[in-house]
């Protein structure tokens, strides 16, 4: 076992690295994500949760984006690095 453990975006804390693994959402929102560099491989980070948990704002490939929920429940990952 490599140590790492496999989340969801939306478990992430702030200051967590998660490579993605695999992405649970379809039509203009899946292709969005995918220009925005969401990719299976990537490295993001988890920069901040607002007070209730949503959304949460994320940077991968240098650019900042907030994600709901419903997006971020469906987004899963390894957790690389934990703050």
């Amino acid at each position: 076992m490599d140590g790492t453990k496999s989340i969801s975006l939306f478990d992430g804390k702030n200051g967590d690295i998660i490579r993605i693994t695999s992405m649970e959402i379809e039509g203009v929102m899946r292709r969005r994500l995918l220009d925005l560099g969401f990719v299976q491989g990537a490295l993001v980070e988890v920069i901040r949760k607002s007070p209730l948990g949503d959304p949460i704002a994320f940077r991968v490939s240098q650019t900042s984006i907030a994600l709901r929920k419903e997006e971020s429940t469906r987004i899963q990952g390894e957790l690389i690095r934990h703050d």
